[in-house]
């Protein structure tokens, strides 16, 4: 049976998808979120070669790409193992997401990470779908990182450029796409779309953090599309 492995959002310490795994339910065989180093300073090279080390080596397996992940998902899928049957990419880009992102991008190298309000964090990443508990696993998760580390992905994030590889991704692809992500740019789905030959966008009700805010919706969406799609049965 098919398992799924997530790969997370920025903070990397995969503490953020409980809900999203219950509400999956028994879709898949197993759910598997892989973490990040908190401490050591990667780029996505590096990463890659430390997902594809763990990732299931003889089971299919369908592969979830989260925000900051997913030009590694994409990556990854671009020269897929054998076991690959297909990709779900959750409001995340192919290139730098947001406008003036390169320019903007050496700030991020002295940016006050952990002392970003969290009425900031709120509205950037959760906006009307924030809640008390949602805010304090976000402050959570951000706590087990160390500045330096976030600085450094967030500069990755602001400078990648993966959309080269979009053609060669030979499995079906899903694209969940928030109607409130106050995070990427308008574009940042179309160009994975016109992209990628077999490609299917969702449009979800909620934020930039949609696995969390909306989890039994999207779990509800993956489940259908990996039924549609034979992942699943």
């Amino acid at each position: 049976m098919t398992r799924l492995v997530i790969l997370p959002g920025l903070d990397g310490t995969g503490t953020l998808h409980e809900d999203f795994i219950a509400a999956l339910g028994t879709t898949f065989a197993t759910v598997q979120v892989m973490a990040y180093p908190a401490d050591a300073v990667l780029d996505y090279p590096s990463l890659e070669r430390r997902v594809r080390a763990a990732l299931p080596d003889q089971a299919p397996f369908v592969l979830l790409g989260e925000s900051f992940s997913g030009p590694l998902a994409i990556a990854i899928a671009a020269d897929p193992p054998a076991n690959l049957r297909g990709l779900v990419l959750s409001t995340t880009f192919a290139r730098a997401p947001v406008p003036l992102s390169r320019l903007l991008a050496p700030i991020t190298r002295v940016a006050p990470v952990h002392g970003v309000p969290l009425a900031v964090l709120r509205w950037w990443l959760l906006g009307r779908w924030s809640s008390p508990a949602l805010d304090r696993a976000l402050r959570r998760a951000l706590r087990q990182v160390s500045p330096q580390v976030l600085r450094h992905r967030a500069g990755l994030a602001m400078r990648v450029d993966v959309v080269g590889l979009l053609h060669r991704i030979p499995v079906p692809v899903v694209y969940l796409r928030a109607s409130g992500d106050r995070l990427l740019a308008a574009g940042a789905g179309r160009l994975i779309t016109r992209n990628v030959a077999d490609c299917t966008c969702l449009d979800m009700q909620g934020p930039h953090l949609l696995l969390q805010a909306a989890a039994p919706a999207c779990a509800a969406a993956v489940k259908a599309q990996a039924m549609r799609l034979g992942w699943v049965r």
